[in-house]
């Protein structure tokens, strides 16, 4: 017998010694023990992966991982055992009905985490989708705490907009000198070629233009520089604050996280919904598959001598009651005749040394 047998018969809670004696159960403890121990090993693997997400450093996480692993093994191992066949299906069906939702819940347990696992890369995308519109937000927010940066645009605007009109003026006098030097007949112009008395007027009515809006763009671009430099101010006031809450957005990658992606990907996508709910079903078949061997499977020899042994003990401790109950009787019994035959006897010194007391009483008086 290898040792990796008598290694499942431990995880299956079988008893050595009468397994010994039924070889032919061998093999359904050795199925039932390696289910459980597997069952341990992906409840570990599940915990370490969540436990990860939530430290992300590998030393707890391994060392949390395993410790839950040993706990699920150890759960499993006593539900398994904790079972008896019965010659009554119903006897034994009320004694599992409770050990399988225990089984469901625990399956659910360690299933959740590797689901996560197993559909990690769509889940980081939904999680990157969250995180764009949080930065989004957040920049929408912060621009509503900082008005005065739109104020000053505005301020710009005004300004470039002074501007534009002094070159649109620029440019329609600049038109009017070029149709009074070519002769075009317009409302304010003569008509005649040549540079006569009207164009010279034009002439310095451009040059008066253009000496104002020089003068203007040079008065405007010193005011929009310094307007520019009171934004650059607030921008960095405000990217200020924006970096305080980006680690924050950042770090918006955990269990919780991952679950409410998981939870909106189910519920957009039938397929991610149904791949989702068979893997459950899968944990939940692999968890509750040692409860079902034993309901489903033959009272066998195995079976018969546990009951048998349990019988034993049930009538040895019988014995032992009735062997300790009579002793104790017979002190009981023991200790009454005595006790009662004690008390006569002082009763009756006291009566006898006080009718002696009263015969002397009565003597004096005489």
């Amino acid at each position: 017998m290898n040792q990796l047998t008598k290694f499942f018969w431990f995880c299956s809670g079988a008893n050595f010694q009468i397994l010994k004696r039924t070889p032919t159960e061998s093999n359904k403890y050795i199925g039932i023990g390696a289910t459980v121990f597997f069952t341990g090993v992906l409840a570990a693997l599940a915990a370490g992966y969540a436990l990860y997400t939530v430290f992300q450093e590998w030393l707890p996480a391994v060392f949390f991982g395993m410790l839950w692993g040993l706990m699920i093994f150890n759960l499993d191992r006593f539900i398994v055992s904790s079972m008896r066949k019965k010659e009554n299906a119903w006897a034994e069906w009320k004694l599992a009905i409770p050990r399988l939702v225990l089984a469901v819940l625990l399956a659910l347990v360690i299933s959740k985490p590797l689901e996560l696992k197993m559909f990690e890369r769509e889940i980081n995308r939904k999680l990157d989708e969250k995180k764009t519109e949080f930065i989004a937000q957040s920049k929408a927010n912060l621009a509503k705490g900082f008005p005065e940066i739109q104020e000053l645009e505005a301020k710009i605007d005004t300004l470039k907009k002074e501007v534009s009109n002094s070159e649109a003026f620029r440019d329609q006098v600049q038109k009017e000198y070029d149709a009074e030097r070519f002769g075009e007949k317009t409302s304010s112009t003569s008509g005649i070629v040549g540079l006569g008395t009207n164009a010279k007027k034009k002439e310095q009515q451009l040059d008066a233009a253009q000496v104002a809006l020089d003068d203007l763009r040079k008065r405007n671009q010193i005011r929009i520089d310094t307007i520019e430099a009171q934004i650059r101010e607030f921008i960095a006031l405000r990217q200020a604050e924006f970096e305080k809450q980006q680690p924050g957005i950042e770090g918006f990658d955990g269990l919780a996280a991952r679950m409410d992606a998981l939870s909106a990907l189910t519920s957009e996508s039938s397929a991610m919904a149904m791949a989702n709910m068979f893997i459950m079903l899968l944990f939940i078949a692999i968890e509750t598959s040692p409860i079902f061997v034993k309901l489903i499977s033959p009272r066998g020899p195995y079976d018969e001598f546990l009951e048998l042994h349990e019988d034993k003990v049930k009538l040895f401790k019988g014995e032992r009651w009735t062997v300790a109950k009579g002793e104790s009787e017979a002190r009981v019994d023991y200790f009454q005749g005595t006790h009662f035959y004690a008390t006569e006897l002082k009763k009756e010194k006291t009566n006898l040394k006080n009718r002696a007391e009263t015969d002397r009483e009565m003597a004096k008086w005489q």
